[in-house]
């Protein structure tokens, strides 16, 4: 009960930096003001809602200011689309926030209610189990439902699998999926001797999910760790640059220079 009074007090501050910035989109998208945020819409902002998510993403790996910035913009564009429904009376900013106030309360009764868990686990076997008595997920008929349509693929994939697994439907360990894997990719090298460029492809898409199949078991973000690799790539590869004339360079100069840059830069 005290938590949740502080939940009713915290309501009650008034910050006025988010006021001012509320204030500020109101103003750019009133008439005659700015042309290029009036003419914005839902559907025109999505995919710089994508850029900015991105760039949250990629800032999380550096310095707490770029971090800083980035969410800033992020945060915009929640103010943005917010404004937009504002104006054709849907809902507005603080609906929004109320919205997740009221579910952050309601999926966590460990904390503002009487239930009792003794570890992580149980937190999300209840908030699974709430999340399904919620009106929005009432409708849902298959243990696939409620993944987004434009998730990226890899996202996408490990989210299939994890709800797959929710109702059983695993490998018992990482070996057999690491052993489904090296199936997998038997199969990917026939169709390459085959020459079938269809079947080719779809045994490369059943390779490269048995991949994030793994990397869930072994707990970790595929997505992530194919992140770090691209890091990696592309300060080897700058290496070489730097240190030959790569339209010139023929590929074993080049190879030479990329295992300097295993021992150089890791």
């Amino acid at each position: 009960m005290k938590k949740l009074q502080r939940v009713h007090k915290l309501k009650q501050k008034n910050n006025k930096s988010f006021e001012t910035l509320i204030e500020i989109m109101e103003i750019l998208r009133g008439p005659g003001v700015c042309p290029w945020d009036q003419e914005q819409t839902i559907e025109s902002l999505k995919p710089y809602l994508i850029e900015e998510t991105y760039e949250v993403l990629e800032a999380m790996s550096e310095e707490d200011h770029k971090l800083k910035d980035e969410l800033g913009d992020l945060l915009l564009q929640i103010v943005f689309q917010s404004q937009i429904k504002k104006e054709i009376n849907s809902f507005d900013v603080y609906d929004v926030i109320e919205a997740i106030n009221e579910k952050l309360i309601r999926r966590h009764p460990h904390i503002f209610g009487n239930v009792k868990v003794k570890d992580s686990e149980e937190v999300l076997v209840n908030w699974d189990r709430i999340k399904k008595e919620e009106k929005s997920h009432k409708n849902r008929k298959s243990a696939l439902d409620g993944i987004p349509k434009n998730l990226p693929s890899i996202l996408k994939a490990y989210k299939i699998q994890h709800k797959a697994a929710k109702v059983g439907f695993d490998w018992e360990n990482l070996e057999g999926a690491l052993e489904k894997m090296d199936e997998e990719i038997e199969e990917l090298k026939v169709e390459h001797k085959n020459q079938d460029k269809e079947k080719f492809e779809n045994e490369l898409g059943d390779v490269m999910f048995s991949l994030i199949n793994v990397a869930r078991l072994a707990k970790i973000d595929p997505d992530e760790a194919l992140r770090k690799t691209i890091k990696k790539f592309t300060k080897r590869f700058r290496y070489i640059e730097d240190n030959t004339d790569i339209e010139k360079a023929d590929l074993e100069a080049m190879e030479k220079l990329w295992e300097e840059a295993k021992s150089e830069i890791g």
